[in-house]
């Protein structure tokens, strides 16, 4: 072998070598991806097998407060529709009546019984146990309830008068805790059910104008997740839905004497309908999942605001391990737009009053 020939092969074989050494970092990415994605199948395949057993609403009772409208309503109206027994909870009872109407019409066998019961959940928690014991001799034991008594009110912090701070946790989280106090028990013995907390958007993350009404909110997010570890268990699971802005009679009422910040914080996001936040509820509480969610913004909201919330799937909590900086990012560019739509307000309040005071 000629020397020329020597020095080709050489130079061949070093090619060679050192073309692999060059692929080495694309096949070892390559492998990566390969383990990366058999990892996420096997977790979608295996993740029904650890998910609770969904709740059968054929034949089942369920008891939803505030059920003489808007989502309670709408929530009894669709648990109907599969077939379950209601028992509607709420203080106007020329509003039950109406609501009990409305809900029967949607029943599928002549089977199905709505009950009316007129009390005041955030009152007295011996009355409330009176009621629903009173609804567990007529309909049976309870086999979901939706606690979706609530109201809502807005206003700049020193300008909401104290005592409606003292209300609101009242009404939007005693009147929670009372109805599930009186339901759990019956439900550990059976090791079965399912608890909803009709939460808001509000109580994800504070907003002008929400100084009252978001802590409220927010406090159902505290119970539900300690409840949750207490109750799993028993096989009773709990589940906190997080509406938007919901066209209900109780939303009007609101806009009525809404800041105007609060106005243009909340348009950036769209009015849902309560039949649509019906739907979806009820289906995640069959489901056993413990966030509700309501359209693109609200799952983004919930993936953010996870923390130590419990998951009902492997699934969901690789889908919120995955997106979270994603959403960071652009809930920085929310709040950025909030915080801009404050100053523009109050820069504008300051022009008028200067103008009304040169004339």
């Amino acid at each position: 072998m000629s020397s020329e020939e020597a020095l080709g092969s050489a130079l061949s074989h070093w090619l060679t070598f050192n073309s692999w050494w060059l692929l080495l970092p694309f096949i070892m990415l390559l492998v990566v991806a390969a383990f990366i994605v058999a990892f996420v199948l096997l977790l979608y395949m295996i993740s029904p097998l650890i998910s609770p057993k969904p709740l059968k609403l054929n034949g089942a009772h369920v008891v939803v407060t505030g059920g003489s409208s808007g989502i309670g309503k709408c929530i009894a109206m669709e648990c109907y529709k599969h077939g379950a027994f209601i028992t509607l909870v709420a203080r106007d009872e020329h509003k039950l009546v109406q609501a009990k109407k409305e809900v029967e019409k949607c029943a599928i066998n002549d089977k199905q019984v709505v009950l009316c019961i007129s009390v005041d959940v955030s009152k007295d928690y011996s009355q409330v146990e009176s009621v629903i014991k009173q609804a567990q001799e007529k309909l049976g034991p309870v086999d979901m309830l939706v606690n979706c008594a609530g109201t809502s009110i807005s206003g700049k912090f020193e300008e909401v008068e104290v005592d409606r701070f003292k209300k609101l946790m009242e009404v939007n989280y005693l009147g929670s805790v009372y109805p599930t106090r009186a339901v759990i028990t019956t439900m550990k013995e059976r090791r079965m059910g399912r608890i909803m907390f009709v939460s808001s958007q509000g109580g994800q993350i504070g907003l002008f104008g929400y100084t009252a009404y978001s802590p409220s909110k927010f406090a159902l997010r505290g119970l539900a997740e300690a409840l949750q570890m207490e109750m799993k268990p028993y096989n009773i699971y709990v589940t906190v839905a997080y509406p938007p802005d919901t066209d209900t009679p109780g939303f009007a009422e609101e806009n009525k004497n809404k800041p105007l910040e609060t106005k243009l914080i909340s348009e950036t996001s769209g009015v849902c309908q309560p039949e649509q936040v019906a739907k979806i509820a009820v289906k995640d509480a069959v489901q056993g999942n413990f966030t509700s969610s309501f359209g693109p913004d609200g799952y983004m909201l919930s993936a953010l605001t996870c923390g130590m919330s419990p998951v009902t799937s492997i699934t969901e909590g690789l889908q919120q391990i995955v997106t979270m900086g994603l959403f960071r990012t652009i809930a920085l560019f929310y709040l950025g737009s909030f915080d801009s739509i404050v100053r523009r307000c109050m820069i504008q309040r300051e022009q008028s009053k200067a103008a009304d005071k040169r004339e």
